[in-house]
């Protein structure tokens, strides 16, 4: 009888710190799945890079179809390429030009060719970083546990 209290005595302190292990292992894997660099944090940031450059690709269709029929009208719109000229300042050789000062100079806009889009590197916890934070809270449940076990041998 006394044989099989101390071997039941040593399977619950034993398995009382098997609690430490498998808090260290979930703590990690909770870890690593919400707030790791493959986590859901970080895949929720680079979806919303993803719409980001989508949302630029169109800006910059839409400005190529805009400078694709400007190139058009200049190309094919003789109209079109002398008032472009006029605007740059060109005329043709027998013109003279007066020159009103204080009116300036009819500028035209310039080209508009899009923005650079930097993309940012999604926000998550190291591997590194997640093994410590689980190491640790093991190490706290094996010192909370270590200090009941002891507590509990002075009271008896």
């Amino acid at each position: 009888m006394i044989q099989v209290k101390i071997t039941v005595n040593i399977n619950m302190r034993i398995s009382k710190y098997l609690i430490g292990v498998w808090t260290a292992v979930a703590v990690y894997t909770l870890f690593s799945f919400f707030s790791g660099p493959k986590g859901i944090s970080a895949y929720n940031q680079l979806l919303f890079e993803r719409e980001q450059q989508w949302a630029n690709i169109k800006k910059l269709g839409i400005i190529n179809e805009e400078l694709e029929k400007e190139r058009n009208n200049l190309l094919y719109d003789q109209d079109t390429l002398l008032v472009r000229a006029r605007q740059l300042g060109y005329g043709y050789e027998d013109e003279r030009y007066i020159r009103i000062v204080g009116l300036g100079a009819a500028k035209s806009s310039p080209a508009v060719t899009g923005n650079v889009y930097i993309v940012k590197e999604p926000d998550f916890l190291s591997d590194k970083t997640i093994k410590i934070i689980a190491i640790c809270v093991s190490l706290l449940i094996f010192a909370f546990l270590f200090m009941l076990e002891v507590i509990d041998s002075k009271v008896n």
